[in-house]
């Protein structure tokens, strides 16, 4: 069984026993977040998609850990102006395990 979940302003597909980084969500280490917005659910050959939800559908999930992706290097530069920007960026993220999907 798998399904697509929304959060963060992005879609996963999921299916119980995975790990899985989405964008930072507030809750404690060992909690348990259930993901509601859920856009498509799938059992071997049948598949029941939402218009844009899928009425009664949950995804539970355990919170693992927070932390921070590696960083992504900018570099911006103008030939022949004499100018160069260095910059950097590290997205935060949550660690969810996935437990069950529900409907």
């Amino acid at each position: 069984m798998y399904a697509v979940v929304k959060t963060g302003g992005k879609q996963y597909r999921v299916a119980p026993g995975e790990k899985l980084k989405v964008e930072t969500l507030p809750a404690d280490v060992g909690a348990e977040v259930v993901l509601d917005k859920v856009l498509m659910v799938g059992d071997g050959d049948s598949v029941r998609l939402g218009k844009p939800v899928v009425s009664g559908a949950a995804v539970k999930a355990t919170v693992v850990a927070h932390g921070r992706h590696d960083k992504v290097r900018i570099f911006k530069m103008r030939r022949r102006k004499h100018y160069q920007k260095h910059q950097g960026h590290r997205q935060n993220y949550t660690e969810l395990r996935i437990d069950s999907i529900v409907g």
